[in-house]
């Protein structure tokens, strides 16, 4: 298994390779595409993430020592940004995602060219990741 760090360094790599913003929403996009469907039973109030302007899903569970998140979202590039969160954070301890400094957002210029509603919910999906593995940690210790 990788670290989180490498899996960041990895998507560095890839959005490096684009110099057009339009190409790396395009990878955006794709990334999204890539992500398994959700199940429609976890499509639910309790799983959508406070915060984003469109709706995003996110499911954890906790197997095994690490948790395993899943998610999904009603708008394209949205769901390119949870599919990003969930490789870079799934399959992880709750130590490793609390531990974690998720510096790939500002190294591939996210942050800096999403919408202020678009950035908020990227900070809001990633704030819930770890509030998640903040919860699953009390039941492994």
């Amino acid at each position: 298994m990788k670290s989180i760090n490498e899996l960041q360094d990895e998507i560095i790599d890839l959005f490096s390779l684009f110099d057009d913003w339009m190409d790396k929403y395009s990878q955006l996009i794709e990334l999204g595409n890539s992500l398994p469907p959700l199940d429609e039973k976890y499509k639910t109030e309790n799983n959508l993430i406070e915060g984003c302007q469109s709706r995003v899903w996110l499911q954890a569970d906790y197997t095994d020592g690490t948790v395993k998140f899943q998610g999904d979202s009603d708008a394209l590039i949205v769901k390119g940004i949870v599919s990003l969160l969930i490789n870079i954070l799934s399959g992880h301890t709750p130590q490793e995602i609390l531990d974690a400094d998720l510096y790939f957002i500002d190294r591939i210029g996210l942050r800096a060219h999403l919408s202020p509603t678009r950035s908020n919910g990227l900070m809001a999906m990633a704030k819930q990741m770890r509030m998640y593995a903040l919860s699953f940690r009390g039941i492994a210790n």
